[in-house]
């Protein structure tokens, strides 16, 4: 088995551009949340397992909106990657390079992408056979520049990134025209007020906007 990412999903999201990061504290959030997101033109989405509600979140969604691609984020521990797998997660994603972590991914078969932001964290996720990464923190390591920086070694081993943390509606272009971004980890298309408040028009609006920046950014 393997933990790198089908040729067909690392496509699909690199067409899409933005993948919404989600925290989600109550089941009957997700399918509007999903639904408003979608009605934006975003379709992938990572739901972090930073509540208890989010496996639950993942199954609810995988059966109700088959057309929104699926991750999990926040895996920590390999029976947090078995967890996820079991719910139905088209792929996982962590905050940092835990090799316990991806050969559990591998083993299973969950298409995963560890969390690196330096060259060590780079090499070691290389080492494991991951080559689409999430770059996190992307603003506070230093955001683009940096993530220039640290690429270039890489870059003819088809490395790509997911930067996440600090990216938002103002420079997410700039993130988008460059080579090694697959796409973006959005965490700021569905604030959890907003997902509270259940107004899924705001989130749809805010989808719509990543929409139009993606679209100008990547005609």
């Amino acid at each position: 088995m393997t933990s790198a990412f089908p040729a067909l999903l690392r496509e699909k999201l690199h067409r899409s551009g933005v993948i919404a990061v989600l925290m989600i504290d109550r089941i009957e959030d997700a399918v509007p949340l999903a639904r408003a997101l979608l009605a934006g033109g975003v379709n992938g989405i990572e739901l972090t397992l930073r509540t208890a509600a989010a496996l639950d979140c993942v199954r609810r969604i995988r059966a109700e909106v088959p057309e929104m691609t699926v991750g999990v984020g926040t895996i920590l521990t390999p029976g947090q990657a078995n967890d996820a797998k079991e719910a139905g997660a088209s792929f996982g994603v962590a905050p940092g390079m835990n090799p316990r972590v991806v050969a559990e991914a591998r083993s299973i078969g969950l298409p995963f992408a560890p969390g690196v932001c330096t060259p060590t964290d780079i090499e070691m996720a290389l080492e494991a056979d991951c080559r689409l990464l999430k770059f996190f923190p992307c603003e506070p390591c230093g955001g683009l520049p940096y993530l220039r920086t640290i690429a270039a070694p890489f870059m003819h081993l088809g490395v790509q990134f997911i930067p996440l943390g600090g990216v938002n509606a103002a420079n997410a272009a700039t993130y988008l025209k460059e080579p090694s971004v697959l796409a973006l980890g959005g965490s700021w298309l569905a604030p959890k007020e907003l997902i509270a408040k259940g107004d899924w028009a705001a989130i749809t609006a805010l989808a719509r906007e990543a929409t139009s920046i993606i679209q100008q950014a990547r005609p």
